[in-house]
């Protein structure tokens, strides 16, 4: 009975699948929403830094405009006063008078520029401090944004000069002397009044959308992540009915209920092959004892001088032997994966010379030809090599030998280098590899040839050349014949001091393996 590999590849991964998903959940890979590393404390935390910098970009040109806007006040009440100066005989004001006019527009010395003359109107008092600058004519963004924080964090008795264009009266220039401590009173109100508002603003805004990524984004990961876990924990248990959305999240839960219910059945199918691939393994285990109890009897049967019994013996002891190579090879293919391989540099031309020894081809039937550079050397694993080898001259030979009539046959092997790769192809003459096999020949238990075959020698060999980094394709088939390409890196590697660079005689154990 021939089961898919499968049967005996997963047979000690599926009884642990489901203790390794339980053991993981129990040593905290269950995901805790509710935590400082949940995505919701994520999610509020992000959403309070950005509730802050929204407000931090309102509150700076928010301070910048007031301040504009307190100094601009000044600068037309000075100018109004001005004009009322200036309107008097001779520009003649009495010192209580211009006191007044200082205290209503609240500045302590205006001066009127034009036609490049300036003249004081309003005499300032002495300051104990030299006055700052403010030129509100021309002033770069960066500079208008930090004067309301120099105003704030500015000594007490700190003074402005400002400078603007006259909005009432002729002239080019009007400039106003002020103290600083009342517009940094009005400032710093306004930037707690400023603050308090925009931060409420930030945070009723934030708290809406965290409760609308909530309620439409969190709510539905937490319920995917709750029946992930459900399932892994207790794969047979019930399942979440998804829900009826059409976005994003809906088409989630629905692939999500899909995949749990695959991989149920999976599951399922998984451990039913494996209790099928024990019985298998115990009755080719069993049968193996009969065939060589057959095998011993057929030995005694060579010694009888009955006619019949010679005639009918060669094909009995074929029969038992072609069993035995079934059974050896499935229970073989069911164990784990090849060794890795324990590299050398070999000679290819005694490697080749090896395995078409071993694969029964015969100058006076199939023969062997090589076109091989001189002392060819690659580096790979002897025995594995040598399997990869004749697996792919034996098959060549029978396919050669299964043709009604055929003439002389010939199998030839040669290599070159390339991009770092040795390029070993072996080719024959044979009826080539019928379509519908060329796709599927390196799947396990398809076989290219007419002979009764396991169909394991091309996968077990394909396997051999991936483990050294390297691949087995085939490169040709028709009416004249197949090509096979096997490359292996040859990338350097130790030799031994005790080790021979020619691939030595293939052991017993080898020889029986294939």
């Amino acid at each position: 009975m021939m089961l898919p590999p499968q049967v005996f590849r997963s047979h000690n991964r599926a009884r642990t699948a489901l203790e390794a998903m339980k053991l993981r959940l129990k040593d905290g890979e269950r995901v805790r929403p509710h935590g400082p590393d949940g995505l919701t404390a994520r999610l509020m935390m992000l959403t309070v830094a950005f509730t802050l910098l929204v407000a931090a970009m309102i509150l700076g040109p928010s301070a910048a405009s007031f301040q504009d806007r307190w100094l601009r006040d000044r600068l037309q009440a000075a100018e109004l006063a001005s004009v009322g100066v200036e309107a008097l005989p001779y520009s003649a004001v009495e010192d209580a008078t211009a006191e007044q006019l200082l205290t209503i527009g609240g500045v302590q010395s205006v001066v009127v520029g034009e036609q490049g003359v300036r003249r004081l109107l309003l005499q300032a008092p002495n300051l104990p401090r030299a006055p700052e600058l403010i030129d509100l004519r021309n002033r770069s963004t960066w500079t208008r944004t930090i004067d309301p924080w120099k105003t704030l964090f500015g000594h007490p008795d700190r003074s402005l000069r400002v400078q603007a264009t006259p909005r009432y009266r002729s002239g080019e220039l009007i400039e106003i002397l002020a103290p600083a401590q009342p517009l940094k009173q009005e400032l710093r109100t306004f930037i707690l009044n400023s603050l308090f508002v925009s931060v409420l603003i930030a945070l009723v805004a934030g708290a809406l959308l965290w409760l609308g990524l909530f309620y439409l984004v969190l709510q539905p990961l937490r319920r995917v992540t709750r029946s992930i876990e459900r399932f892994a924990a207790d794969p047979e248990g019930e399942v979440d009915e998804p829900s009826d959305r059409h976005d994003e999240i809906g088409r989630v839960e629905r692939e999500l209920a899909r995949m749990q219910e695959e991989v149920r059945q999976s599951l399922r199918a998984r451990a039913r092959l494996v209790a099928l691939g024990e019985a298998v393994a115990k009755i080719n285990h069993d049968l193996r004892n009969m065939l060589t109890s057959a095998q011993m009897a057929s030995e005694r049967l060579s010694t009888s001088s009955d006619p019949l019994v010679t005639k009918a013996l060669p094909r009995l002891e074929r029969a038992l032997g072609r069993a035995a190579a079934l059974a050896r090879n499935v229970l073989e293919y069911g164990k784990s994966e090849e060794p890795a391989p324990e590299r050398h540099r070999l000679l290819l031309a005694r490697a080749v010379a090896a395995a078409g020894e071993d694969a029964g081809l015969d100058p006076d039937g199939v023969a062997l030809v090589t076109d091989l550079p001189s002392r060819f050397v690659v580096s790979a694993d002897p025995d594995q090599l040598h399997r990869i080898l004749v697996n792919l001259m034996r098959n060549a030979r029978q396919a050669i030998e299964g043709q009604p009539e055929h003439e002389r046959g010939e199998i030839r092997v040669s290599a070159d280098e390339e991009n770092g790769y040795a390029v070993i192809r072996i080719a024959d003459n044979g009826p080539g590899i019928p379509d519908r096999l060329a796709e599927r020949l390196f799947e396990a238990f398809v076989s290219g040839s007419k002979s009764d075959g396991t169909g394991l020698g091309l996968t077990i060999s394909r396997e051999l050349a991936a483990n050294h980094g390297g691949d087995l394709r085939l490169l040709a088939t028709g009416p004249d014949g197949a090509v096979f390409e096997l490359r292996l890196p040859q990338s350097e590697t130790r030799v031994p001091a005790n080790h021979d660079p020619a691939l030595a005689e293939p052991s017993e154990r080898l020889q029986a393996e294939l």
